[in-house]
Parts: C-alpha cells; structure tokens; sequence
C-alpha cells in the first residue's frame, strides 16, 4: 500500500489534539458543575442525552477528520502490469576521462561538460537504450545496456579519472568494449558516442573503428576541446599542471585524430565548444540510425481506493446528522412540543 500524496497524512496529528480538547472540556464541564453544589444532585436534574449526543457527536467528528486526512492522501494498493512498446536506438557512450578531460577551456571543465551533454542525450531520446564505458589508459564498463536512466544518471554522476588509475588514451582499446556492449539485436541501429580530446592517443583508435562499423555499427566522435587549449588542475584550484621545466601544460583538442576516428567508424565528427550545438547534431545523427521496436514492463500504475475512504466518509457525515436529528426528536417529544 501506498499514498500518493502523503504530506495530508500530518493532519492525522489532529486527532491526539481533538482527544485531549474533549477530555478537557469535559473536565472543566465537571469543575463548574461542582461549583454550583452537589454533583450528584446536578446529574439528576441534567438531561442524560445531551451528554451522549456530544459524546456520539465528538467520536463521529473524530472519525471524519482521520477519513479526510485518508482521503486527501490518495491511498492506492495492487499495481496493473504494463508493457509499453518504444522505438529506438542502442547508443554506448565511451568518456574519456583521462586527466586531460579536466582542462578549462570549456567551461566548467571539459568532464564536466562532457557529462552534461551525456545527460542531456539521454534525457532527449528516452526510448533509447544506453550504456556507459570510460576509459583512459585502460577501459571498463561504468553501466551495462539499459534504458533505466535515473541509474544512469546516478551512474553518470560519479564518473571522475580517479576511477581509473592507469593514465593514457587507450581510444582503440573503449571502442573495442563499446562494441561488445550493444544487445544481440540485429534489427536495431547500433552507435558509438565516443567523447575525447585525443590527447596521448595510444594508437590502434582507427582499426577499432573499422571493426565496429564492420559489425553495423556507427561510430560518433564528440571532441572536446578547443585549438588554444586549456590548463590541467592538480590539487587546489591554483595548481596546474606543468612539463619537466616548469612550464604549464596545454592540453589541446586533437581534431584531425578525432575526424578520422569518425571517417573510420562511418560516423559523424562533432565538436563540442562551450554551446550546445553539439546536443542537435548528435540527436540528429541517431534519428537517423534504424530503430525497432524496444518492450519495457512498468509497474508503476497503482489502483486508486480513495472512493472506498470517500463513502466511509460519507457514512459518518450522514451518521452525524442523523444523530443530531434524532437527538433533537426525542428532546422535543419530551418537552411536549410535538403532539
């Protein structure tokens, strides 16, 4: 069981408060009655039915006010089962997260931005299935195939180079693993979102493009970076990273390597500066790509019971009325005031 919207569930705190102002009022009811003489002698003269009414009348309130607040927070059990049928593409992002990817000529660094755009991506084209692969020197699976993307972007999150210790740019070695990522579905377009700057390339990146591309599928490179080039922090912010005289380290964009990695893999090249052009060339791209038919079971469709708590609801009320009808016979009848 479950509620929909449990915040309404804090006015159940009413309810001791409710008691406690009764329990109260009865008491004081007492005190002043005592206060005119015998309390015994009063009790007589009193009529017994008022008493029960407030009572009767208090308890049925109670009751209204724990349905309502029940009724407010939407109270739904049992799930129906559904299967919602998608079309879309495969899509393997491999990151580059080498120490180069912290660079600051894109803002806020390249990583960074780099992962934004990732999110983006996956967000844009949710009938899309994804996997994440990083690598530097060495490369690995971050998240398997999925179109689950709130792991994804969890999974996404918490991509930084310390994950891998061995430095480089192994860009064959990520394609290679990308391309043993994808589903063995063959009627769906296949691609490889492969984000770098390209720096210390290891060599090997255009071979591996090949064999993907042999296999069907499509290899896309995003570089990151700008001609100019950027600083590499180390440590604090004012720390950057320098060459063995002491200079600071640029790291800059390896366009040409990055153009013929894409020419290889019979994708696109696309750079990525500090606009989002890059978010409408890469979603154009794999538009394009053949899509099938991707089936996901959802459970998420909960049956409402708030109609059982509304005529609960409505049984009390017209209890409560009918009481005080009631109630108000009787005094009547007695009084003499109905022939």
């Amino acid at each position: 069981m479950r509620f929909a919207n449990p915040e309404y569930l804090y006015l159940l705190l009413l309810l001791p408060a409710l008691m406690l102002l009764f329990f109260y009022s009865n008491y004081r009811r007492r005190k002043n009655l005592e206060s005119y003489g015998d309390i015994q002698l009063l009790k007589a003269l009193l009529p017994s039915k008022a008493t029960m009414r407030a009572r009767i009348s208090f308890w049925l309130q109670f009751v209204a006010v724990a349905l309502t607040a029940l009724l407010l927070a939407r109270p739904q059990f049992g799930s129906n089962k559904e299967t919602v049928t998608t079309r879309g593409v495969e899509v393997v992002v491999a990151l580059d997260i080498s120490n180069s990817m912290l660079a600051d000529d894109i803002k806020p660094n390249r990583l960074e931005k780099a992962k934004r755009l990732i999110s983006r991506i996956m967000n844009k084209s949710k009938e899309n299935k994804v996997a994440l692969v990083v690598f530097a020197g060495d490369a690995f699976v971050q998240l398997p195939i999925t179109d689950d993307f709130i792991s994804a972007g969890m999974f996404l999150e918490s991509i930084d180079p310390s994950l891998i210790e061995f430095q480089g740019t192994d860009i064959g070695a990520a394609i290679d693993l990308a391309a043993k990522s994808f589903t063995p579905n063959e009627k769906i377009g296949k691609a490889i979102v492969l984000i770098t700057d390209g720096e210390n390339h290891e060599g090997g990146a255009e071979e591996a493009a090949m064999r993907a591309a042999e296999k069907g599928m499509n290899v896309f490179v995003l570089g990151i970076g700008t001609d100019k080039g950027g600083r590499i922090p180390v440590g604090g912010k004012e720390e950057y990273m320098r060459d063995a005289d002491g200079y600071q380290v640029l790291s800059k964009l390896n366009e040409e390597m990055a153009r013929g990695i894409a020419e290889a893999g019979k994708g696109t090249y696309i750079r990525v500066d500090n606009s989002n052009n890059a978010l409408d060339i890469i979603d154009n791209e794999l538009e394009k790509l053949q899509q099938d038919e991707v089936k996901t079971a959802v459970y998420t469709k909960y049956k409402e019971q708030f109609m059982v708590i509304a005529l609960m609801l409505l049984f009390v009320l017209l209890a409560e009325t009918i009481t005080g009808v009631v109630f108000d016979s009787i005094s009547r009848l007695k009084s003499g005031k109905v022939k």
